[in-house]
Formats: C-alpha cells, structure tokens, sequence
C-alpha cells in the first residue's frame, strides 16, 4: 500500500474512531445503545483490516465500551471478547498480546455461557482455543486444554450446521495431537488420531463451497499420511500425494502463493519416498526425483519473493541434496 493511500484509510479511520467517541455525549442515547454503537464500529474496523491501526483503534473502541458497560453484564462481555480478538490479530514478536487476548476471553466466558447465545458461546471457546494453542511455544498454555476447548465448540459447530467452523476446530484438534509429547511411546495412535479427524472433517466440507478449508485439510492430512507408522508405508504416501493435489486444486500460485509453495515442498518430500514404478521398485524414482527438485525451486522462488527465508533456504538445500546424489539422471 502506498504512504499516501495508507495515511488517506488511517484518517478515514480516526475519523470514524472520533464520531464513536464523539456520540458517547448524546443525550438521545443511553448506555446500553451508546455500547451497542461502540461495539459495532470496532467491529467494522476489525474487518479486512489492511494493516494494524485499524485493529488498534478497534482495540481503543471497544476499551470505551469497557468503561460504559455495566461489569456484570452481557454488553461487557462481549467488549471483552471483541477487545481479545483484535489482540490476537495483531502482530507480536511475544507472547504478551496472546496473553491479554487469553485473560479477556477467559473472563468473558462465564457471562456468554449464562446469557449468551450457543453461537457466541462456542465462537469465543474456539477463539480461546487458537489463542492457547498459539500460546504452547511459549510454555504459557497446554494442549489438552486447547482439545477441551475446541471439543466444546463442536457441541454447537456441526458440521452439518457449521461446515466452515466445524473444518477449523477438527483442523486445530488433529493438529494438537501431532503436537502432543507422548510419555508412552505411542506416538502412531496420535498420528492415527490425526488422520481420522481430518478425514472425518473432509466429510463435512466441499470443494466448491469452502475452497480454503478444503485446501488447508487435504494438505495437513498429507502431511500426517507422509508420517504416519504403518504396514503399507508405500499406500499412505501414495493417498498423501493424492491429499495434497485435491490442496492443489484450490492453492494455485497465483491465489495462495505462499501456501501453494509449502504444499509443493509437502509433496516434494512424499514423493522422494516413493518408486517410479510400484511394480519394479528396485529401478528407484529418477522421475520423482525430478519433480521434486522442480517442486523445491519452485517453492525456493516463492518463499524467497515474500521473504520467507528460512523456507527459501531449507528448499535450497532439499533440491541441492538430490542433485549431488544424482547428478546423471537430475
């Protein structure tokens, strides 16, 4: 965005913040309508924000809806939860915003829960959710309560009533498994886990309808087909392959540059495992050896046009690695 059209949208915003602000002196309005006026303007600059003034003068909208709304009321809590998820949008280096966001959900959620709508309820729960599980690499959280969480959102996101929803909390569920620590060595059942729930999310989301969450499950079941123990090793990398062209299919480099290039590299690595040919094995794979070393510059070149560059340099070095292996048929 240019320096003249982003201080034109930060005006607009200031502008917009002021009038909120400014309204709070009516005497037409009363409390309860001068909160409901706040907290609809925050959310309007929560939408489609293009950089993080938006979300901060949010944040600054919904911290006068704070100092309006009774403490013990529904409107607060809602301001609570609306102050959280601008928090959790914005960009940090740490984890402090994480936790802010965390203390204002969990305060919030005791009122959703007694006056509050199921949808809102279990919306806040999810958000809760992604806020912990982005909490865990800094020891500030556990996966089990993130599990909890989302498994109490499900109660009220169906699948069949809430397909998009249903996809992101079965997504986040199967991927809190695979982070798990296993104390009993049993690091194939978390896997196993894994993979049923995104299959079992797959159930519930079409392509057409929800592209995006299509693309995300079929590529994080790759991902944990690629690693997951079995008798048939070669059937699971062939079904991951099939995974990630159904992401492929919705993640093209021009729409989803940066998730097109990680769903290559995923594919590269699968398949790297896999024969030519399943009927001779013993002739190796020099043509999938070929693909993946496309598929590693591609994804380099990407990753390093959005600098991503520890992604452009692991790429590097996977399709270096092959082509000093097998320089006569690469």
């Amino acid at each position: 965005m240019s320096d003249k059209r982003t201080d034109r949208s930060h005006a607009m915003t200031d502008a917009a913040v002021e009038a909120a602000i400014a309204a709070l002196d009516s005497e037409t309005a009363n409390a309860t309508e001068k909160v409901e006026m706040l907290l609809e303007m925050a959310k309007r600059l929560q939408h489609k924000p293009e950089d993080a003034y938006p979300l901060q003068q949010a944040c600054q909208l919904y911290d006068e809806a704070l100092a309006v709304a009774p403490p013990q009321s529904l409107a607060y809590a809602r301001a609570q939860v609306g102050k959280a998820t601008a928090l959790r949008s914005l960009p940090d280096e740490g984890a402090e915003l994480l936790l802010a966001a965390k203390d204002l959900y969990e305060a919030a959620l005791p009122m959703l829960v007694q006056q509050g709508g199921p949808e809102e309820r279990a919306e806040a729960q999810m958000n809760l959710g992604l806020v912990l599980q982005s909490l865990i690499p800094y020891g500030r959280s556990r996966l089990a309560d993130c599990i909890r969480l989302y498994q109490q959102a499900l109660e009220v996101f169906t699948g069949k009533s809430h397909p998009q929803e249903y996809a992101i909390l079965q997504n986040n569920i199967a991927i809190a498994y695979l982070s798990m620590t296993s104390h009993t060595g049993r690091d194939d059942l978390k896997q196993a886990i894994a993979v049923q729930t995104f299959e079992q999310a797959l159930q519930s989301i079409a392509l057409i309808d929800h592209p995006s969450e299509y693309a995300m499950l079929q590529n994080n079941l790759g991902n944990a087909l690629q690693y997951l123990p079995s008798a048939h090793p070669l059937d699971n990398l062939q079904r991951a392959v099939s995974a990630y062209d159904e992401a492929l299919k919705v993640r093209t480099p021009r729409d989803m540059p940066l998730a097109y290039a990680h769903t290559i590299a995923n594919r590269a690595n699968a398949i790297l495992q896999l024969p030519d040919s399943l009927e001779q094995p013993e002739q190796g794979n020099p043509r999938y050896q070929q693909q993946a070393v496309a598929h590693y510059r591609e994804a380099e070149e990407i990753f390093a046009a959005w600098g991503q560059i520890a992604q452009a340099e692991a790429a590097r070095e996977s399709w270096e690695a092959i082509t000093r292996e097998q320089p006569a048929t690469v």
